[in-house]
């Protein structure tokens, strides 16, 4: 039993990934007069979000810890990194977030789904090169810049969790989303670049 804590901990990320995004979409259908003050709606999804993103370092910390890797994990782990993170930015942009500036919806709109597409872009792509790579016996493991993109992303995400609940219309709260969307998409791009640099054909 003790063996399949790791499994435990990615199985139970993903089922609180599936939440959090379902409960996220919700967001919009809440009446907007209700009270934003602490803690609120969107702080107990930022929080399920904390605990779902935290199962991420103690299921690998158990894994390498017990000495046991299973295949369930190594196909679940990163379909439940992706469906938190990626799920998270595609329902961002479906219920029009981040508000930036005072920016027209369309052009917010524009920055919402142009993000995701990188985002998508660069997780398509390397999934891809994994998958080949590791076909023919080639060693694709995690790096560091992958998982600085991850630690990056994730930091985007509760950012905008926190505009949405606190700082919906103050402009230092647009710039700093607005700064913190632009760092994750260089790190996204030179993460995706780091890992073509791996490819040997």
């Amino acid at each position: 039993m003790i063996k399949q804590i790791p499994n435990i901990l990615t199985g139970g990320r993903l089922v609180l990934a599936v939440i959090f995004l379902i409960l996220l979409l919700i967001e919009p259908t809440l009446p907007k007069d209700r009270d934003y003050s602490f803690p609120g709606y969107l702080d107990y999804i930022f929080v399920l979000f904390v605990i779902a993103g935290l199962t991420d370092l103690f299921d690998g910390y158990a894994a390498r810890k017990l000495n046991v890797a299973s295949k369930f994990g190594r196909i679940v782990d990163p379909l439940a990194d992706k469906v938190l993170i990626c799920g998270a930015f595609i329902v961002f942009a479906i219920i029009g977030e981040p508000k930036l500036f005072n920016l027209s919806a369309f052009a917010n709109s524009i920055i919402q789904w142009g993000f995701v597409s990188i985002i998508i872009l660069r997780e398509v792509t390397v999934t891809i090169i994994r998958q080949w790579s590791e076909a023919r016996g080639i060693k694709f493991p995690a790096t560091w810049s992958g998982k600085l993109k991850m630690f990056i992303q994730a930091f985007a995400v509760g950012t905008v969790l926190v505009k949405m609940a606190h700082v919906q219309t103050a402009d230092w709260g647009s710039w700093f989303t607005a700064i913190t969307y632009l760092i994750t998409l260089v790190v996204t791009i030179m993460s995706g670049i780091l890992s073509l640099r791996k490819v040997k054909v």
